[in-house]
């Protein structure tokens, strides 16, 4: 059971001012909680945590498996709107420099 005397050193740990109706109260509502928490402490679970959820495995699409050649790169590089030889150029996304 917590006491008045333990409300107000939390109050003053906490920095908070109490009024004497509060520390009575503060102590029924503390003393309730702690006791629920030792009815919890004491409950026993019965629970097996083995996993048993089966076989695990990835559900793709029928073509997503179908491995095929991407060796056609003139052609994806003459698709690119822009190009600087073997590379598709793009437009430059950092304004700012960082020189050190």
């Amino acid at each position: 059971m917590i006491t008045v005397k333990e409300i107000e050193k939390l109050a003053n740990l906490a920095r908070i001012k109490l009024e004497e109706g509060e520390k009575d109260a503060l102590t029924k509502e503390i003393d309730s909680i702690l006791t629920y928490v030792d009815q919890i402490k004491k409950a026993t679970v019965d629970i097996d945590f083995t996993p048993t959820a089966g076989v695990v495995h990835n559900v793709f699409r029928e073509d997503f498996t179908v491995i095929t050649s991407s060796s056609d790169r003139e052609g994806i590089l003459n698709e690119a709107p822009d190009r600087e030889g073997d590379f598709i150029a793009v437009k430059k996304i950092i304004a700012q420099d960082f020189d050190e």
